[in-house]
């Protein structure tokens, strides 16, 4: 299985992943003893060009050479452990994660049969119930080699993959960790991970909002099937939808009034574009306006009967410019003035 990027795919045209990658996967060859210029050929890939640092290639050239080195090494790890892990593995791993009724046990299961396949890694999913964070760390099993970054990043972003397509939705990263120094293409990480990144760290990992993790499952046989006859292409997957956008938009401005002012600081919180947090919330039937007026009524409503706050704070506390226009929005949510639905308890 391929390295994963849920980006729009324009980008499979444009020069952004590392040939350092490709190096990997050369290195794969050697050691096994086996030349790679049929792939690279394949690939559009010049040999003299994967040993220069600075080099990138697509989307399509990625997915080309990986698919022409899984064939050759019959190793769908692509070299990443020390046992090739052969054609049809991560298939297995997919098909036994299928019947979770929600991502969280898919994902568990998909640790737990990983360990059956290698022992060089360990993967497993951890929820910080203070944060409300939810984390697929990697670590180096007992005994074992420090994983390379080719291997790192593969496995993070198949895992990251395989879970967007299940649950069908984007899952936004909010951080991601690596056990390394930043590489010379540190550049590259934004596309490949969309939250902040972090070097140097203990051990390696992906965070993002635990409640994905109850997210059910929206794929069957059938899909399954499709997919895994497609899988190359079909992990390099635009997922533009969010299944829990307009619920992380909600709890955002109610937590986080600060940063959401408007729609450009929200999106920028979020990590999206302006545009695309319309957009997506209008694929969703809900708009911004819409949920900003939910969520400064339920806090004013919530100030003007647990409080006796004058007017005036409510106004200022639920994110008003003057006490005037607070009161024309209240009135138009509950036919009655701030004062008039508080007397009438």
């Amino acid at each position: 299985m391929p390295i994963a990027r849920t980006i729009p795919s324009k980008n499979s045209t444009q020069t952004l992943t590392p040939m350092s990658f490709v190096a990997a996967m050369v290195q794969a060859y050697t050691a096994r003893g086996l030349n790679p210029a049929g792939a690279l050929k394949l690939a559009q890939i010049a040999p003299d060009q994967v040993d220069n640092p600075n080099a990138r290639i697509t989307a399509a050239q990625m997915e080309a050479i990986s698919d022409a080195a899984m064939r050759e090494l019959d190793d769908e790890a692509l070299g990443c452990f020390g046992r090739a892990l052969p054609w049809g593995s991560y298939g297995m791993l997919a098909r036994a994660s299928l019947s979770a009724p929600t991502l969280g046990l898919a994902l568990k299961r998909w640790c737990r049969h990983h360990g059956l396949l290698t022992r060089d890694i360990a993967l497993s999913v951890q929820v910080e119930e203070a944060s409300d964070l939810a984390s697929i760390e990697l670590r180096p099993a007992a005994n074992a080699a420090t994983p390379n970054e080719f291997c790192v990043v593969s496995v993070l972003r198949n895992i990251l993959g395989f879970a967007c397509w299940l649950v069908d939705s984007r899952i936004p990263l909010q951080g991601a960790m690596f056990p390394f120094t930043p590489p010379k293409h540190v550049s590259s990480y934004p596309v490949l991970f969309d939250g902040p990144c972090t070097f140097d760290a203990l051990h390696a990992a992906i965070q993002f909002d635990a409640r994905y993790l109850a997210l059910p499952i929206r794929r069957d046989e059938a899909a399954m099937n499709q997919m895994l006859q497609h899988a190359l292409p079909l992990t390099v997957h635009a997922y533009r939808r969010d299944r829990l956008l307009v619920q992380r938009v909600r709890q955002t401005l109610a937590t986080q009034p600060t940063e959401a002012r408007n729609a450009s600081d929200l999106a920028h919180w979020l990590n999206l574009s302006p545009r695309t947090l319309h957009r997506q919330l209008k694929e969703e039937g809900a708009s911004l306006q819409s949920i900003k007026d939910e969520v400064r009524r339920d806090r004013a409503m919530a100030l003007l009967q647990r409080t006796r706050r004058p007017v005036k704070q409510v106004a200022e506390a639920t994110g008003f410019q003057n006490e005037k226009s607070f009161i024309r929005a209240f009135k138009g949510w509950t036919g009655k003035t701030p004062g008039e639905w508080r007397d009438q308890g």
